[in-house]
């Protein structure tokens, strides 16, 4: 484990590991040589950390269909290229999700119990099987006295026909049928096209293996890792040996109470929690495990979402290498959540997340400070390697703005934005990197109810993450986090790598269910309650709303992460003097009370005496590419400065240049509501010392929650309208100073200053979606990919490209000196 020292010492510089990911969307396949070494290069110079290919629909003519020599070897071209610019290039093993395609025949397929109820009279039936689909496969049928029987007894079945024998009046009959469900691989690729595999058998597994991943896998090797996403197999209960799989793990015949699953009888909830315990280990056993085996024998480790449909639970992980999650929301359990438990239980020092899924829709909305805040909540969130969703493969010399993911933020350098792209991804990479350094302290434990989700029914009923959450009052992790702590996710079979000795505070929801085994180990825990209000323990600092705390312990000493998620300023006071380590800056300084500007996040620290020095260093881990932007050095405080407003200013927009008046926001004037790009704000002004000269944009003013009412619950966007829309880099006397996304929107000039005249310059750059308004290429591209493949996606929220967008110097600069 590293030292305090250790991680301090490489803080402003850390090494490669951390650095953010993309995933690459490859549309079609649609690919070229060129093109993917163009955007490979741009990648390694932004400082990304790599990329992780996914195969989705097409977006023009497809060259290079999936699964094709031509296309292995484009894999293979961008493996070795992504190793010779430094960068990790990690496969998803498939195209679209979840895992099948054409190789998987209706006994390979992901499969539903069928249930036909049918009432009849006192006469005897004789009633032929027959197959309404193919595939379909009869299972059992049940005939019960009454028009609503308590039991069921099973009828015989010979002859291709089930012989119901003559008995009361009324009666009813069950029969049980096997049906594939049908489910298609969402978003695929052209060549991809097929069932979604039965993700219970081992056969359909291998076969994916052998028809999909073994080839992909050898044309791309080595590679960072092979990658699973989401469950989303969706109604998929069943699979043909689940009789025999049934017996030899609860000890009892599913047979003849199968309709149980069906009919409230007095045993019938434990029967349905042993049939989704069975599903839960089947998936386990027969895909899990497998594709981990098989990638380890290549020496690779396997990833994936392990949530959603089958029904896995938070420790189905542990049969998994790398543990990824993703959703925001810090104070509630979102699936990074659900990650990051199993892999502070079972011992991951990574946890990835796919961050970014649906930012400020639609595509190119996204700002700096959205990305940074949403990071932000993820790292909240236990998470310290980020998979950023995403970056669209799209030809430079193809119309309009190009392609786009459907519903994601285009993440790549057709956004104006794209020259503070270093500067956000270098923050982020050190706060990624630290937060990887020890072990979490996370003081409380919050068990999930999985029996009682196993047969709570309701909407995704096989989605045992979500029915789980469902079940655990909001409240219990809203409390825990508002009182400045943290928590891990327990179950059933986390208990058994957990000393309750260690456990000094477990939250059960109330009424729930606990096997034996579980409720033994509570026993021993210190202190097991329903609502942790009054029982959490002392916390690091005293609580601030908004701001949330994640603690790591290192072999000497502790490591905070704090982050300030709201759009106004929030200031902790520290009980004994601190480092703040500044991941914008890589500055270090002591204090005892410290400011967070909105969306602002620092490490804390024990003090150090004495500290490296806080000026510029060598860069010896940076990426391949143009030499990185200067380290802008840490602002000092506004307490004691004054500030004098500048002016007059003119703004250029490529060679036309103009007097303008302070606030300036483009879209105020119809020639450019459509424009995205950048403009040079300039103006002269005169100093009669270089001590202390801060370049002060302003604030920003926060913004309602609603205040764009179109976007879904789950697109992040920060709540303020800045005071530059959206990024600027600033010059002072042709001299690059820094680069300004997020508050506090200060840069410090000291160093570029001169007495005398002094020449600034701001550059702004705007978003993409101003320009995505107008591009009916994008719509035409859609349209076209509809008529020739067929309806594979939706673009998402197009319409509001220009809603509620802002660009330009929205504030008047001020000039700050020592008071």
């Amino acid at each position: 484990m590293a030292t305090v020292d250790d991680v301090r010492r490489q803080f402003r510089n850390p090494p490669p590991e951390g650095r953010p990911m993309m995933r690459w969307w490859w549309f079609g396949p649609s690919i070229e040589r060129d093109e993917i070494d163009r955007e490979l290069a741009v990648m390694a110079a932004a400082g990304l950390g790599g990329a992780e290919v996914a195969f989705v629909y097409p977006m023009g003519p497809v060259t290079a269909p999936f699964g094709s020599a031509e296309f292995l070897e484009l894999v293979g071209h961008a493996a070795r290229t992504a190793r010779s610019l430094g960068l990790r290039f990690d496969v998803t093993l498939g195209s679209g999700w979840s895992y099948g395609g054409p190789h998987i025949g209706p006994e390979l397929a992901a499969r539903r119990l069928h249930w036909d109820r049918r009432e009849i009279g006192a006469a005897a039936y004789d009633v032929p099987i027959v197959s309404a689909w193919p595939g379909d496969e009869f299972v059992a049928a049940y005939v019960g006295d009454g028009n609503a029987p308590s039991s069921y007894v099973e009828v015989p079945v010979s002859d291709g026909a089930v012989h119901v024998p003559a008995g009361g009046q009324p009666r009813e009959v069950l029969i049980a049928t096997s049906r594939v469900t049908g489910q298609q691989v969402k978003r695929t690729a052209v060549g991809a096209e097929g069932h979604t595999l039965d993700h219970y058998s081992e056969a359909a597994a291998l076969e994916h293996i052998r028809c999909v991943a073994e080839p992909l896998l050898k044309a791309a090797m080595p590679v960072g890792s092979v990658f699973c996403d989401s469950l989303e197999v969706y109604g998929g209960n069943w699979t043909p040996a689940i009789f025999s799989e049934f017996l030899e793990r609860r000890g009892y015949d599913l047979r003849p109470r199968l309709y149980e699953l069906l009919v409230d009888t007095p045993g019938a909830r434990e029967l349905r929690i042993d049939f989704g315990r069975t599903l839960s280990e089947l998936y386990e056993d027969n895909f899990l495990k497998v594709f981990q085996r098989w990638a380890a024998g290549h020496g690779v480790p396997f990833r994936i979402q392990s949530y959603g449909e089958p029904p896995a639970t938070m420790s189905s992980y542990r049969h998994a290498d790398i543990f990824e999650g993703e959703g925001w929301a810090w104070k509630g359990i979102p699936e990074t959540r659900w990650a990051s438990s199993a892999a502070s239980i079972y011992g991951r020092s990574v946890v990835s997340a796919e961050v970014w899924t649906w930012v400020h829709s639609p595509s190119f909305r996204a700002t700096p400070l959205d990305l940074q805040g949403e990071a932000h909540e993820h790292f909240l969130s236990g998470v310290n390697q980020l998979i950023g969703h995403g970056w669209p493969y799209s030809p430079t010399d193809g119309p309009g703005l190009g392609w786009v993911f459907y519903a994601s933020g285009a993440l790549d350098d057709r956004n104006p934005w794209w020259p503070t792209a270093t500067a956000l991804f270098r923050s982020l990479h050190r706060l990624s990197w630290t937060l990887q350094q020890g072990t979490p302290v996370r003081p409380v434990k919050v068990y999930i109810p999985s029996s009682d989700a196993y047969v709570a029914g309701g909407p995704e009923p096989l989605n045992l993450y979500r029915v789980a959450r469902r079940l655990i009052p909001a409240a219990i992790p809203r409390t825990i986090r508002a009182a400045g702590l943290d928590f891990d996710l327990i179950d059933d079979d986390a208990i058994t790598v957990l000393d309750p000795a260690e456990i000094a505070l477990v939250v059960v929801p109330e009424g729930a269910t606990t096997p034996a085994a579980t409720a033994r180990w509570l026993e021993s825990v210190g202190t097991v309650v329903a609502d942790p209000t009054d029982h959490l323990p002392a916390p690091p600092f005293p609580p601030v709303p908004d701001v949330g705390v994640v603690h790591h312990r290192l072999d000497d000493g502790d490591l905070y992460f704090v982050a300030n998620t709201s759009p106004e300023p929030r200031t902790l006071t520290l009980r004994t003097p601190m480092e703040r380590w500044d991941p914008r800056t890589g500055e270090i300084t002591t204090t005892q009370t410290t400011t967070l500007d909105p969306y602002e996040s620092a490490i804390l620290a024990p003090t150090h005496q004495p500290h490296e020095p806080a000026g510029p260093s060598p860069q010896p881990h940076e990426p391949a590419g143009p030499s990185p932007q200067p380290l802008e050095p840490a602002v000092p405080s506004s307490n004691h400065l004054v500030g004098t407003v500048l002016g007059p200013w003119t703004v250029a927009f490529d060679n036309d240049i103009r007097p303008v008046e302070l606030p300036h926001r483009w879209e105020d004037d119809p020639a450019r509501t459509t424009y995205s790009g950048s403009a040079t704000y300039r103006t002269k002004f005169e100093l009669e010392d270089t001590a202390t000269v801060i370049l002060d944009l302003g604030p920003g003013e926060p913004v309602a929650p609603d205040s764009e009412p179109y976007l879904p619950g789950n697109s992040y966007r920060a709540l303020i309208t800045p005071p530059v829309g959206v990024a600027a880099d600033i010059y002072l006397n042709d001299i690059h100073c820094g680069s300004v996304w997020a508050p506090p929107y200060q840069v410090d000039l000291t160093a570029a200053a001169r007495p005398g005249t002094n020449d600034l310059r701001i550059v702004v750059h705007n978003t993409a979606a101003n320009a995505l308004s107008a591009d009916q290429h994008l719509l035409d591209a859609a349209a076209e990919s509809t008529a020739t493949y067929g309806h594979r996606f939706d673009l998402q929220h197009v319409e509001h490209a220009t809603e509620y967008l802002n660009s330009g110097l929205l504030a008047v600069p001020r000039i700050l000196r020592q008071a």
